[in-house]
């Protein structure tokens, strides 16, 4: 069983890696390969909204119709898309494989979170283990491999792009509009962007649709389908109440205060995400060296973010979820507040990488312990709570990318220092109230009977 459970974790893991391999080289390069009228970041706000909008109601029931494994394996085919969106870029183009991967995107999420959830309750079970140690050593594997995507992907498009003979030296004069100095540098950084050539693009997303396809292959033919005969006893009863409530999962935990005072950290998640991606690629990177250096600098982060997600998945069993907390929000204010003052120069070029691999630092804790902080605290509503997870993580990312290119960066930079105090006081009331009145830890025979998950 522990073999069994390893296994699955590592496929899941693995085909997460290629799939974003391809998403996260896109999502990087977005603002500034489609910058005109910030199409690309349109793009973006609409993929997020659509994730908001399929978050309230479709994790649930395509998990509990289709069963984790195949819910992950079409939600994929959803990711795939966009990367033929991005080889004939358009507003049609764009914008409809936008909302086609915001569909999957809530549920592949979801199905993802519910699967390591259910297996490591399960191996918690068979060790006799606290559940939440072992979840969060899953979720610490699958954040070390899945983070890595970052630096396959960017690697992709790095060597891909040096490739290109367009590259032009960014003028001295241009360079005082690059970073927070300026009010108006959203409007005038994109007179820096030089875009490569258009079949060094085709060839990129090209590799980007072999990687997702190998990816959706993996899934398909090597995971487990743990929870299939509760999708078959499922479907046998969905015109039945089940199916109502199902539908309305999502909402119904609403009413659970934890969940509302976990909206502001959840949020957080994806306006630090967004800044990185949207903000410090086009407004630092590709302002001061180029598109080209965009790849390379996001390797760091990937690199960095990868390592540090298995340590906290490890590390977290001894010290505890509030004091890796506590060191993202000190890396993060740190930065942020260092970026509102730092003037991008070429001549600087080791300081380009530092702050990505920073943000590496903070963004691991991010991810694995809030992941792990809702499977713990929402053991019996686990499709529900990971679907209100990527719900509020989206709505960040969209009211980031929203107001991308309409206010200054110094503004962006200031609502990232509230988001992360408000979501630092809110996640110490949660952690107070989990203190006084302790969630009760559900074994794993008791979860799957509640959810239906007991084989056969």
């Amino acid at each position: 069983m522990k073999n069994r459970n390893t296994k699955n974790i590592l496929v899941v893991s693995f085909g997460f890696l290629f799939l974003f391999t391809a998403y996260g080289g896109l999502q990087s390069l977005q603002s500034s390969l489609n910058y005109e009228d910030g199409m690309g970041v349109i793009s973006l706000s609409v993929l997020y909204g659509t994730i908001i909008l399929s978050s309230m109601f479709l994790p649930p029931i395509m998990i509990k119709n289709l069963g984790c494994k195949w819910t992950i394996f079409v939600s994929m085919a959803c990711y795939i898309s966009y990367s033929f969106g991005n080889l004939f870029p358009g507003w049609a183009s764009l914008i409809t494989t936008s909302a086609i991967l915001g569909l999957g995107g809530s549920t592949l999420w979801s199905a993802k979170c519910t699967y390591l959830t259910i297996s490591g309750n399960d191996q918690a079970e068979k060790e006799n283990k606290k559940g939440q140690d072992v979840i969060n050593q899953y979720f610490g594997i699958f954040f070390l491999i899945f983070q890595s995507s970052a630096v396959w992907g960017n690697l992709m498009s790095s060597l891909i792009f040096r490739q290109d003979s367009n590259v032009a030296e960014i003028p001295e004069e241009n360079l005082q509009y690059c970073g927070a100095a300026l009010c108006d540098e959203n409007f005038t950084t994109t007179g820096n962007i030089t875009l490569p050539e258009q079949n060094l693009v085709n060839i990129l997303m090209g590799c980007y649709i072999g990687v997702g396809v190998l990816a959706m292959a993996l899934i398909a033919i090597f995971l487990d389908n743990i929870d299939g005969q509760a999708a078959k006893e499922f479907r046998k009863n969905k015109g039945s109440q089940s199916f109502c409530n199902t539908f309305l999962a999502t909402f119904r935990l609403l009413k659970d205060k934890r969940q509302l005072i976990l909206i502001p950290l959840t949020m957080y998640s994806g306006f630090e995400q967004s800044f990185l991606s949207g903000e410090y690629t086009k407004n630092y990177v590709t302002c001061a060296l180029g598109i080209h250096f965009v790849g390379f600098v996001m390797i760091c982060f990937g690199a960095v973010n990868s390592l540090s997600s298995y340590i906290f998945g490890r590390l977290a069993q001894y010290t505890g979820r509030t004091a890796l907390f506590c060191l993202a929000a000190v890396i993060n204010l740190s930065s942020v507040l260092a970026l509102l003052f730092w003037r991008p120069h070429p001549d600087q070029l080791p300081v380009f990488f530092v702050f990505p691999a920073l943000w590496g630092v903070a963004d691991a804790v991010w991810q694995t312990q809030t992941n792990a902080l809702y499977a713990t605290l929402f053991t019996k509503h686990k499709e529900a709570a990971f679907a209100n997870y990527r719900m509020w993580e989206s709505l960040g990312f969209v009211i980031a990318f929203a107001y991308s290119t309409f206010i200054c960066l110094s503004t962006k930079l200031y609502i990232l220092i509230a988001v992360l105090v408000l979501s630092m006081v809110t996640y110490f009331w949660v952690e107070y109230n989990e203190y006084k009145h302790p969630t009760a830890q559900v074994n794993a025979i008791k979860l799957k009977l509640a959810s239906g998950f007991l084989e056969t």
